[in-house]
Order: C-alpha cells, then structure tokens, then sequence
C-alpha cells in the first residue's frame, strides 16, 4: 500500500510552481499524502520515476516514448496540457522557436549554416530530436552548424543566446512564453526567426505500481482541472488552459521524428 503519492518533474524550472500546487492539489482532492520532489537534479528526479520512487511525473515526449516502448512499459498516461495561447489551437501541442540575439544578422534557419548552436540535453524533444529531424528533413545529416555546445537546460540556452555566447538554439515555446511574461524587457533583445513543429506537449505520467483505482482517480483529478475558478486559476499561472485526455498514439509523431532524426550528426 502507497503512503504517499511522489511527484517529480523534467521540465523547465520556470513550471516547478505549478507542479507544486498541481500536486497539493491533488493530495486535497483525493485526500491523499502527495510530495513533490525538486530538491535533486531532474536526472535524479527521473531515475526515481524509473525506479518506481516516483509515481506520478510530467515529463518530455521523447523520454515518454522511449519509456513506453519498453515492454512491458512500467508507465501510462495521464493527461497533457492545452496551453492558453491561440497559437496553440486548444490542442495539447506545442513549438519550438528558433532564437537568436535581436542584433544579430539572422532571419530564418537557412542563414544558421555555420554558426553556433546551443541544445538543451540529448532527452529534449523541442531542445534536440526536433532540430535534428528538421536538418533531416533539409537532407542535412552531418556538420550543419559551426559549433554545437550543450546548454542543458532551455533558461541556459537563452542565457548564452542574451550573452551572445552562441548565435542560436531552440526553446520550448511554452517556456519561451512563461518567460517572456515574466520577463517583458527581452522581448527587445530576443528574436524568433523560425518556429518548428508543432509536437506532442509532454504528458503527465503515472507508474503502473500504483494501485489501477486510483490511477484512474488521478486521471479524472486532472482532466477536470479547469472546471471551477480555483482550478483555472491554478492552471493560468502556468498559462495552462486545461489538462486533456491523451493516447499513446498521440504520440507517434515524435517516433516518427527520432527516427528520421536517428542518423544526422551534430
């Protein structure tokens, strides 16, 4: 028997505040012990979940992919977000913008041959497999930038980018929005120049050790999460609209680019 219900998450650091309400809130509404855990790096946080430490975890759909076709796969779906913003079409989707410092020279993904370029960690969908998949779709296998360092994670990619460091990398658009919202000023010092995607949102996600009655009560916790003025305002601060329901074929598009993505080389 659960004694407590462990949540973690991989994303970015500016989504750890609404992780955390969205997990009391599900401790008060099934009247249940939760914890979030974030006081160990997200590597740590996911080798927990893996190991059955963790229960529930929101995570990116690259890692959920490659967990889930594992079998038998040790994790199911829960939910995943539908963000607030039109761009989003009310789909739990979402984009990777291509960034580069305002007074740089460049205007779109063509003109990045040979600069530099940041991703985030070899787990990123919108930080990594999904550049890769576009040069592959542009018959780009091998040598494409100039220099490619890892930022590990997408605050430190715009980091380097606001220092020009390196020339460009691509952030997750939700996390992109969040900061721009809380950080207006960079929006004079910050350009999006191409938009790749959309891909699949990371799913919230549940450990098959977890009792089948109460992953479903779980489930149903999220997906009416939007229904009432507490919970929507719990979700806008993370400029969530609501928690969809989610299929693993949903997902397919991400297989899809890894594949392609499988062979180019930084």
């Amino acid at each position: 028997m659960l004694q407590t219900i462990n949540v973690i998450s991989i994303q970015s650091d500016n989504a750890t505040f609404t992780c955390q309400q969205i997990t009391q809130y599900l401790g008060e509404q099934l009247d249940i012990s939760t914890e979030f855990i974030n006081d160990i790096p997200w590597q740590e946080r996911e080798l927990l979940l893996n190991t059955d430490q963790a229960h529930i975890g929101w995570i990116c759909g690259l890692p959920y992919i490659r967990k889930m076709d594992i079998k038998p796969s040790k994790i199911e779906l829960v939910a995943a977000p539908v963000m607030r913003h039109p761009r989003y079409q009310q789909l739990p989707i979402y984009f990777s913008d291509v960034i580069v410092h305002r007074e740089s020279e460049y205007d779109s993904f063509v003109d990045l041959r040979g600069v530099s370029w940041a991703y985030t960690e070899p787990h990123s969908q919108s930080g990594y497999n999904i550049t890769r998949y576009h040069l592959a779709k542009l018959g780009e296998s091998k040598g494409y930038f100039g220099k490619v360092v890892k930022a590990g994670a997408h605050l430190h990619a715009i980091e380097l980018v606001l220092d020009r460091q390196i020339d460009a990398t691509a952030i997750d658009s939700t996390v992109l929005d969040l900061v721009l919202k809380n950080q207006p000023q960079l929006k004079t010092e910050l350009r999006v120049i191409e938009t790749l995607g959309p891909s699949p949102i990371p799913p919230w996600v549940i450990t098959t050790n977890v009792p089948l009655e109460l992953r479903q009560a779980i489930r149903e916790v999220f997906w009416g999460m939007h229904k009432t003025v507490q919970e929507k305002t719990l979700l806008e601060q993370g400029q969530i609209m609501k928690m969809a329901q989610v299929e693993d074929q949903d997902y397919d598009l991400i297989r899809e680019m890894a594949r392609m993505a499988d062979p180019v080389i930084w």
